[in-house]
């Protein structure tokens, strides 16, 4: 029987995995001891809600009264950043196009194929995927509105769990950059090689460099667990505000417009007067120096006044408002440090062996108490991992200055 229906699609739960809200609660920020830093961040839930898509299209209506066919009016849906486009593209054929985010397309296909073959044999639709990486989107197609909302309920569901777990990695993070000093840089190049014992490059005679490894039980370096991949690049050194995981480019530009919105609250925070920090020491960051996993410079705020946490906090705030924080960052604290050496660097050529910690012992000798010198905090970035620019650092998608040293001012 013909009849005429207003088809309405389900967008909820395509929508909720990018539109859940963070809100801020009180966090505790304290400088670099011991533990490992995260922002601090909190969820809420968005209801559910339903939306016209095709306001005026005709329908058969089956047997089982679903919309089988409908005209070629569609309409486009955006909320935090998620675009979603339902149209015709025939007749008796719907339509969906969901932005997903490159990062998590591997995860819809799933192992050779097997959750994308799943989704459309359970749910009746095709799964078409961009043929070029720089392309967010996926297209949804089924004979009706209700298998291809079902299909985008599952695929949401199934990013949501992603997104939560270690599966998908860090993407960017905020950073205040301090490979921009070249003394430190060059004081940190001197540290590995003498570890290392590569003494091509001259020493700082300022710097202790001497670490007699082999005069350890163990014989090698490969024995304490100790080579040049665990060891952080000069190039990139930096202290860590919050981590983040930018999964499409609206969340990217999303991060870009917080950042550079707080600049002058970041000012405020810091009194509109330089930052001045110390770097002095050297520490384990969990478990034993003899199975250490971070190695990190200890780092303190010149005057001690609690500036710099004041304006970390003010930057954190803003992206957990934001909600690009994640839930499971939200009760921990930031503990601002320095990493010299991670073994979750570390490049393994015999993937069978697990080889996640090293024995730091002998290297907090010599360097226990080393001091790294005073620097002035000069911006935050908005950095993306893995990605580097040409002097080295992670490429810079947003920044905002802190304030500027003058001859008048002093660091104490």
């Amino acid at each position: 029987m013909l009849t005429t229906c207003r088809c309405l699609f389900r967008i909820d739960r395509v929508l909720g995995f990018t539109s859940r809200c963070l809100k801020s609660k009180q966090e505790r920020f304290s400088v670099m001891s011991n533990a490992a830093m995260d922002g601090s961040k909190k969820q809420k839930m968005v209801n559910s809600v339903w939306r016209p898509i095709s306001t005026q299209s005709s329908s058969l209506v089956n047997s089982e009264g679903r919309c089988s066919k409908s005209s070629g009016v569609s309409e486009e849906v955006s909320e935090r950043g998620v675009n979603e486009r339902a149209s015709v593209v025939s007749a008796g054929k719907h339509s969906v196009s969901l932005q997903v985010g490159a990062s998590l397309m591997k995860f819809i296909r799933g192992k050779e194929g097997t959750t994308q073959m799943k989704i459309e044999e359970e749910m009746g639709v095709k799964i078409i995927f961009p043929s070029s990486r720089n392309e967010d989107y996926i297209i949804i197609e089924g004979g009706s509105v209700d298998c291809v909302t079902k299909a985008s309920e599952r695929i949401a569901t199934i990013i949501d769990e992603v997104v939560k777990s270690p599966s998908l990695d860090y993407s960017h993070f905020v950073s205040l950059p301090l490979a921009i000093h070249p003394e430190l840089v060059g004081k940190l190049v001197n540290f590995q090689n003498s570890i290392l014992g590569n003494q091509s490059i001259a020493v700082d005679e300022t710097t202790s460099v001497a670490v007699d490894l082999k005069e350890t039980k163990s014989s090698t370096l490969f024995d304490l667990g100790i080579e040049k991949s665990i060891f952080i690049k000069p190039s990139t050194f930096h202290l860590t505000v919050l981590m983040l995981k930018l999964w499409n480019k609206d969340r990217i530009n999303a991060a870009r417009d917080v950042l550079k919105s707080i600049s002058s609250s970041v000012m405020d925070a810091l009194d509109s007067r330089p930052l001045f920090i110390r770097l002095k020491g050297l520490d384990c960051m969990k478990g034993s120096l003899a199975k250490a996993r971070v190695l990190y410079i200890p780092v303190e705020e010149i005057g001690d006044e609690g500036r710099l946490l004041r304006a970390c906090k003010v930057i954190t705030d803003a992206f957990v408002k934001a909600g690009l924080v994640l839930e499971k960052d939200a009760n921990q604290s930031l503990k601002l440090h320095a990493t010299v050496m991670n073994a979750r660097h570390r490049k393994r050529k015999d993937k069978r062996k697990k080889l996640d910690t090293f024995d730091a012992r002998e290297i907090h000798k010599q360097f226990g108490n080393e001091d790294w010198g005073e620097y002035l905090i000069q911006e935050a970035h908005l950095s993306q991992r893995f990605v580097f620019d040409q002097s080295g650092y992670y490429r810079c998608c947003a920044s905002i200055p802190f304030p500027e040293n003058t001859d008048t001012e002093k660091k104490h």
